[in-house]
């Protein structure tokens, strides 16, 4: 396979409706950037990040030796948490505006990008909020450029149009999706990604395993989003193992940086259903959860309910994982069990009664996955139909191991 032979080290420009640079040494590429953006007549960037990841990784030094060399200022915002909040996405645009802010460099994983692009949305809509976007008030044509430096190998957002944010008072997490916030430029940096936690490289590889068992069998999958979803697996499967035993490794996270984007790529094209839907009204009820630990802890049950609509597709690509299903559909169990081993050999064998959820909690979050904007179309994206009573099943059999 291609990865057998490509040298981390060999820094390429990937083309989405983003462009993309993908290797390690990538930050370098900073550079080229901001003489882009001064000579697009951007002067000025609101940097969105969370609280330590750009001072740990060294990226911060890159930005500020690259804008200082172009003669770029910076304004830092460096509030964001796990989970962005809609009154983050405000203090964060707030800041941007009075700083006369003409672009968004996030920094980060995927909340800094999320509520980066939230705020560039709000840059370019003067008098609107984050509620507002993230309710559905205001669809937005036009947000000032956006710059991602990434890292984490999870989310796919510097290469795509989506963005989520919870909004607190109501326990909603929805997502946006608007053409407006195709980053103008990401960095894939494989060396910024080393000092992930053991935790977080397990969550942040596992969203991008959901995210193209999602795409690939969305009622409006396409067969780019398919080919993209089995290679992300494959890429996974290989790498995430090496990644957790020497987080130093960077052909792993190369590999592992290249599947999340592709990733991205492909639940631009194939949308997303379940995992994700039901996941936010967990993040949603308890903040600190992690998206990731959260779409583990679902997916088992997803594809025992989707495996009979779609077992060929599944089987293709769950093949790195279970190279012996045949694409049957009276294989659900076997391929639910399947995965759910498999999640535990990566380290991640929780369930929802670990993390506090009880079956007391499933009505209010069925009720959120009903309620909250965004999820409804999700849902309808699903290969079954997705009625209270199999949300309610799902989210059942989440909370505790299989048998």
């Amino acid at each position: 396979m291609w990865d057998a032979e490509f040298n981390e080290w060999e820094v390429r420009e990937i083309r989405t409706k983003t462009t993309a640079y993908l290797g390690a040494g990538a930050i370098e590429k900073l550079d080229d950037i901001a003489a882009e953006l001064k000579a697009r007549g951007i002067s000025k960037l609101l940097c969105v990040t969370g609280g330590r990841s750009y001072k740990l990784t060294g990226a911060w030094e890159h930005v500020q030796k690259a804008c200082a060399k172009h003669g770029l200022t910076t304004t830092l915002y460096d509030k964001v948490t796990p989970n962005p909040t809609t009154d983050s996405i405000d203090e964060a645009a707030e800041l941007g505006r009075s700083a006369g802010a003409q672009a968004v460099l996030c920094i980060g994983g995927g909340s800094p990008i999320d509520a980066g692009k939230s705020a560039a949305i709000l840059l370019a809509n003067p008098g609107r909020t984050g509620e507002e976007l993230y309710t559905y008030q205001f669809t937005p044509t036009k947000a000032v450029p956006i710059v991602v430096i990434n890292l984490t190998h999870g989310t796919g957002s510097e290469v795509n149009r989506f963005a989520v944010a919870s909004i607190t008072k109501l326990n909603y997490k929805p997502a946006i999706a608007y053409d407006c916030i195709y980053p103008l430029f990401s960095i894939d940096d494989p060396a910024l990604m080393t000092k992930l936690s053991p935790k977080q490289t397990r969550y942040v590889s596992i969203d991008a395993v959901n995210h193209v068992v999602e795409a690939a069998t969305t009622t409006v999958a396409n067969p780019l989003a398919i080919l993209l979803a089995e290679e992300t697996i494959r890429l996974v499967a290989k790498y995430l193992p090496k990644a957790s035993a020497d987080p130093d490794d960077l052909k792993a996270r190369y590999c592992l940086s290249y599947a999340s984007m592709i990733a991205g790529t492909a639940f631009d094209n194939g949308m997303l259903h379940f995992t994700h839907a039901l996941e936010h009204p967990l993040s949603g009820v308890k903040p600190e959860l992690s998206h990731g630990l959260g779409l583990s802890m679902l997916l088992p049950a997803i594809i025992e309910e989707c495996y009979p609509a779609c077992a060929a597709t599944l089987a293709s690509i769950l093949r790195p994982i279970m190279p012996d299903l045949k694409g049957d559909p009276d294989e659900a169990h076997k391929a639910a069990k399947g995965v759910e081993e498999w999640l535990a050999q990566m380290g991640v064998p929780e369930k929802l009664e670990d993390e506090g959820f009880t079956e007391d909690d499933i009505d209010r979050l069925c009720e959120l996955a009903e309620e909250t904007p965004s999820l409804g179309l999700l849902l309808s994206l699903a290969p079954v139909p997705a009625d209270r009573e199999r949300i309610a099943r799902i989210y059942r059999r989440s909370l505790r191991k299989m048998e």
